[in-house]
Parts: structure tokens; C-alpha cells; sequence
């Protein structure tokens, strides 16, 4: 079959949901799993799959706005985390050095070639090197709030050179 580079939107700690698209796609050896971000956040098992991420060489990520939270908090920010994420933190706040390392090596961005993924999105017309933290984790929407879901999709503007893979509006 050859190997194959296999995009997953948001994760959010479904360890076993994963496992399961893993198996209907046929994930092989020499096969690549990238995530558009949101490991971590809402589902039982955030630890497996954080475990999973760092373990696999064959899989890799973009930072998510809920795996960033728990970076900027454990980074020791004055960041206030959201309820949704206040039961991961708590799972995961004993062993904390151990995941902030690998969430602090996250790349906002994975280059595939023609393609990129980010978590959220891409404002257009603004270089790929300008783009801000909040536009690559929050960004859904054009205007003054970024991460509405009312509004026009930023995707709606875009006309980069590269297709752009993203997750965020789940």
C-alpha cells in the first residue's frame, strides 16, 4: 500500500475512539499519524493518548487551544482554565513535568508540502510567519472575535498556496 500520512482532527483525551479509526484505516509501519491539535481535553483518557503521542515516533502534532492551556498553566502563566479543562489538569497535574515537556515541543504548525495543518486556522492575507498564537488555536471567524462561530469562516477568505488542514470547530 505504501505509507501514507493520515490527518485526525481534535483527539480530546478519546484514547479508545482513536485506536478504533487506527484500526479501520489500516495503520501500518510505515504509515504517519499528524493531529491538528486538542489532545487533551473532555474525553476519559488523556493520559493514553498523551502517552501514545510521545511514544510513537510515527506520530506528531500541531498545539490545540485546550493542550495550550494546560502549557500556559503548568508554564506558570496566570492563566485561567476553562471547566472543560479543569478535570484534565487535575488527571494529569501529579505527572505534569512529564507531559509540559512534550506539550512545550508542540509546533503550532506542521509544514506537509502542499499542505499545512494548524489547529484553528489561517488569518488570510497575513504571512504564515506573522500569524499570531490566537490565530493558529482560536481562529474561526473574520472580525472582532476570533474564535465566534458566527460570521465568516476564515476559510470562506483564504487563498494561500497550500491547503489547509485544521480542526477547532467541534
Amino acid at each position: 500500500m505504501g505509507s501514507r500520512t493520515i490527518v485526525v482532527g481534535d483527539i480530546h483525551g478519546c484514547y479508545d475512539e482513536l485506536e478504533d479509526m487506527l484500526t479501520e484505516v489500516s495503520f501500518g509501519a510505515d504509515d504517519r499519524l499528524v493531529s491538528v491539535g486538542d489532545l487533551v481535553t473532555k474525553g476519559p483518557k488523556n493520559r493514553e493518548v498523551l502517552e501514545r503521542f510521545m511514544s510513537e515516533p510515527q506520530f506528531s502534532a500541531v498545539i490545540g487551544n485546550h493542550d495550550l492551556a494546560l502549557r500556559r498553566r503548568w508554564n506558570g502563566e496566570k492563566f485561567k482554565l476553562k471547566d472543560s479543562q479543569k478535570p484534565t489538569h487535575k488527571e494529569l497535574k501529579k505527572d505534569k513535568e512529564h507531559y509540559l515537556a512534550y506539550l512545550n515541543s508542540l509546533p503550532f504548525v506542521i509544514d506537509l508540502g502542499t499542505h499545512l495543518v494548524v489547529h484553528a486556522g489561517l488569518r488570510p492575507g497575513v504571512a504564515l510567519h506573522s500569524q499570531t498564537t490566537d490565530d493558529l488555536t482560536e481562529l474561526r471567524s473574520l472580525g472582532k472575535d476570533r474564535a465566534a462561530r458566527d460570521g465568516t469562516p476564515w476559510y470562506d477568505e483564504y487563498d494561500g498556496e497550500k491547503v489547509v488542514l485544521f480542526g477547532h470547530w467541534t
